[in-house]
């Protein structure tokens, strides 16, 4: 198999490891639906056969948009196995971005379960475009007007096609859209390279061995624990809301399978905590938990740690769809240090720069950086802009040609990605992210950066979070502080709150001029991980307020 292809992990793992579960879905009985490793090889070659011989093939652009479980592994090995572009967009990001996404990708083939295909319909998405369509788990009517996935597998198992054509490690192997937190979500161009490099360097950073049991709540993130030989446990959740999730059912997960690993938002980290902690669980196979999408506060890893082993961390590695991981801290480090500096002001710290990888710290701006011979480095300890480098780090944006030019840096055959984060390494060479580029807050005479000022006040035990936004007051911008309150919470005196936090910001730079705090009933977030704070749209509620 050609070792290029990203897809060339699993027919390794299924040499090794035949009989070992590659995928679980939870359905709370003996029951459970399940492919061991050689089944999904087994049933992703045949996929693969048969996708071929219905025009799905190298390079062909293809929508994915299938519900977590087996078939969506299954499909998914396929389109790599025979090179194929995966386009993969989140459904919930809202209609009209999800039209603007799929007309940008240009897909030639849709393949996805029937409700996909009727919205598909419905609203015209990439029409000009698509013209292979394979639904799964067919209705008669959708199925007598397409391929489904029966008719894909009888093919399959007639033909004599390779299951695997040939990749360089820089073909693309998939779109992945940005969270849009920030607008509009952006497809990122993956090769192979990119995701291999990914690959081993999550393997490196934890440890990861074959013959674990991940429960991965993030269906992307799942998808490296069949390549790293990990059983990959399926939750019942509605994946685009996993901070609503149902609690309880993450621990009969972990519970049923003995699940070593876990993969959680920050969101869903806070209420999986709280529930866990409220009823007294503990999780001894745990050996780590990862959580990633947004900051994570002490708060919430010191809740969440109480249940787990002594000996057992959260990680939260710091990345982005464009490159990742780019660094990673654990909990020992956070509760121990960082948390306290955090609300000091200090920024979150998220650890150091994973290996192989280059992070720069410049000058920022909002201009287009053609080449590093513009780029002015900053002093040790200075707020600036982060930029990375290295084999995990995406190269472009699908049909983005500004958006490309104006996220990377030219560094001779190279080049590196400007995250859109600002932040700044300390004496121990750790990186601390301050907050997004786009979102800090300019003042007449200083400029304020959310995640500084925002530690502050999150450090306060009736705030959930805080948010940094700037309000317009005829010609100045006045920094206002949008709170949410936790659940237990929500009668709280106002006034006796935001004295105390008045007297909080009092003691820090960042946060002394601030005098406006403004409570919300609960913040605009990004569907994927329900964690990143939409602050455009608490600015925008908060200039009504005045």
């Amino acid at each position: 198999m050609n070792s290029a292809n990203i897809a060339s992990y699993l027919p390794a793992m299924a040499a090794s490891q035949a009989e070992t579960l590659a995928v679980a879905v939870q359905s709370g009985t003996k029951d459970y639906p399940r492919y061991t490793y050689h089944e999904l090889n087994e049933i992703s070659d045949t996929l693969a056969r048969g996708l071929q011989d219905h025009g799905i093939g190298k390079g062909t652009r293809t929508v994915l948009m299938v519900t977590p479980g087996l078939e969506f592994f299954a499909f998914v090995f396929a389109l790599f196995k025979v090179g194929a572009v995966m386009i993969a967009v989140d459904p919930g990001i809202g209609r009209k971005n999800l039209g603007q996404c799929l007309q940008e990708a240009e897909p030639e083939a849709f393949i996805g379960v029937p409700k996909a295909h009727l919205a598909r319909l419905l609203f015209s998405w990439a029409r000009a475009s698509i013209n292979i369509n394979i639904v799964v788990e067919a209705k008669p009517l959708l199925g007598f007007f397409m391929k489904d996935m029966s008719k894909l597998l009888e093919s399959g198992r007639r033909s004599q096609k390779p299951a695997v054509n040939e990749v360089d490690a820089e073909d693309s192997a998939a779109i992945l859209f940005t969270s849009g937190s920030t607008g509009v979500p952006k497809g990122v161009d993956y090769s192979h390279q990119n995701f291999t490099a990914q690959l081993e360097a999550l393997r490196a950073l934890y440890d990861i061995q074959p013959g674990e049991v991940d429960l991965a709540t993030f269906p992307l993130f799942a998808l490296f624990a069949p390549a790293l030989g990990m059983t990959s446990i399926i939750p019942q959740m509605d994946f685009t809301r996993p901070g609503e999730v149902d609690a309880a059912k993450i621990f009969q997960a972990i519970e049923q399978f003995s699940a070593t690993s876990m993969f959680g938002s920050p969101a869903l980290i806070d209420r999986v905590g709280k529930w866990g902690v409220e009823n007294g669980k503990r999780t001894p196979t745990l050996k780590r938990a990862i959580s990633a999408g947004a900051p994570v506060s002490a708060a919430v890893i010191q809740r969440f740690s109480s249940f787990l082993e002594k000996y057992v961390q959260v990680f939260t590695p710091y990345g982005a769809t464009e490159a990742l991981p780019v660094a990673s801290i654990g909990s020992d480090e956070i509760l121990g240090e960082t948390g306290r500096k955090s609300a000091e002001g200090k920024g979150v710290c998220v650890g150091k720069v994973v290996a192989d990888l280059n992070v720069s710290i410049i000058a920022i701006s909002d201009d287009k950086l053609e080449d590093s011979s513009r780029v002015e480095l900053v002093k040790l300890g200075q707020i600036g802009e982060i930029t990375v480098q290295g084999a995990q780090v995406t190269a472009s944006y699908y049909n983005r040609p500004e958006s490309t030019e104006l996220a990377k840096i030219k560094d001779g055959d190279n080049f590196y990605h400007r995250m859109g984060d600002l932040g700044y390494f300390d004496e121990q060479q750790r990186l601390w992210f301050c907050g997004r580029k786009s979102e800090r807050v300019e003042l007449a005479d200083t400029t304020l950066f959310t995640a500084c000022v925002e530690g502050v006040f999150n450090a306060h035990a009736r705030v959930r979070r805080s948010a940094l936004v700037g309000v317009k007051k005829g010609e100045r911008t006045v920094p206002f502080i949008c709170i949410e309150l936790e659940a237990d919470s929500q009668h709280t005196d106002q006034r006796v709150l935001t004295q105390e936090l008045l007297d909080m910001g009092s003691h820090y730079e960042q946060t002394a001029m601030i005098q406006t705090f403004l409570i919300h009933p609960g913040f605009p977030v990004d569907i994927r991980h329900n964690a990143k704070i939409a602050r455009p749209q608490l600015a925008e509620w908060a200039q009504e307020q005045i």
